[in-house]
C-alpha cells in the first residue's frame, strides 16, 4: 500500500483546508475527531489502509482548526455548521456524485448534521458516538473550553487531564479549537429519520464518554452497532476498529 497523498484546496471563505487520499475505487469520506487530525484517526492505526484493501479510496480531511488545515481566529472563519459547508464544499470540489461517509466523535456529529440537512451518501459510519453525545452539545463543549483553560495549570488527576494531554500531543491551537466549538449546536430531532441508508454504528466496549451509541444505533432506520475493544481515546488505537469499517463498507 502507497503512502497517503495530502491535498490542499481553498473553501469558499479562503481559508486553505488539506485532505489526505490513499487508495483507489469508489469514495469514502473519513471525518476524525475533536483536537485530533485524518493521521491520528485513520492512518497511524491502518484503519484507511485497511478500508482502501477493499479497493476503496479513502479521502481523509483535516478539519477546519485542526492538522494541516487552516486555523484562522477570526471569530467570522467559524460560522454555524462550518464543518458541514467545508464537507459539502469539499464533495463539490472533487466532483463525487456517489461516496459513502464516515466519522469518529466529532466527525460523526459532522456527519450526522451533514446527512441531516440533507447529504446523501450510499452508506454512512457513526463511530465514537451515543445519542447523548448529539443532545447536550453545551455540556461537552464546557468541558472542552475548561480544558482549554486549563491548559497550563491542570494536574494528573484531573476531569481534563487526558483531553490537554491529547491536545499537547496534536500541538493544537487553543485559540482556533475554541472558535470550532461554538459553530456546533444539539442535535435537531428529525436529522436521526434521514438515515435511511444503511448505517454502522461502531464504538469502545468502554467508550461512554458521548453517551450508549447502542441507543443510537436503535433511533436510526437502518442502522447495526458493533462494539469494538477500547475507551473513546483508546478504540482509535485497536485493529478491530478499521475491520469492522472495512468490512461493512465492502458488504
Amino acid at each position: 500500500m502507497t503512502e497517503a497523498i495530502v491535498h490542499r484546496w481553498t473553501a469558499s471563505d479562503g481559508v486553505e483546508l488539506a485532505w489526505h487520499e490513499l487508495g483507489e475505487g469508489s469514495a469514502v469520506i473519513l471525518l476524525h475527531g475533536l483536537f485530533s487530525d485524518a493521521p491520528m484517526n485513520w492512518l497511524n492505526f491502518d484503519h484507511a489502509q485497511r478500508i482502501a484493501a477493499t479497493g476503496r479510496r479513502a479521502i481523509m480531511p483535516d478539519l477546519r482548526a485542526h492538522g494541516l488545515s487552516g486555523k484562522p481566529h477570526s471569530p467570522d472563519a467559524y460560522p454555524h455548521a462550518i464543518l458541514v459547508r467545508d464537507l459539502n464544499e469539499l464533495i463539490a470540489h472533487l466532483g463525487l456524485a456517489d461516496f459513502d461517509l464516515g466519522g469518529f466523535s466529532l466527525g460523526a456529529r459532522t456527519v450526522v448534521q451533514a446527512v441531516g440537512e440533507g447529504l446523501r451518501p450510499g452508506k454512512a459510519v457513526l463511530a465514537g458516538m451515543g445519542l447523548r453525545g448529539l443532545q447536550n452539545w453545551g455540556k461537552r463543549q464546557a468541558f472542552f473550553r475548561e480544558a482549554i483553560a486549563n491548559f497550563d495549570t491542570s494536574s494528573r488527576g484531573d476531569a481534563h487531564w487526558l483531553a490537554i494531554q491529547f491536545m499537547k500531543t496534536m500541538k493544537v491551537d487553543r485559540e482556533a479549537a475554541g472558535l470550532v466549538l461554538g459553530s456546533f449546536a444539539d442535535m435537531d430531532s428529525d436529522w436521526l429519520k434521514a438515515f435511511t441508508m444503511p448505517t454502522l454504528v461502531v464504538c469502545g466496549s468502554e467508550d461512554e464518554d458521548n453517551g450508549s451509541a447502542k441507543e443510537l444505533a436503535e433511533a436510526l432506520p437502518d442502522a447495526r452497532f458493533v462494539e469494538v475493544p477500547g475507551t473513546h481515546m483508546s478504540s482509535v488505537t485497536k485493529a478491530e476498529l478499521g475491520e469492522e469499517i472495512a468490512r461493512f463498507l465492502a458488504a
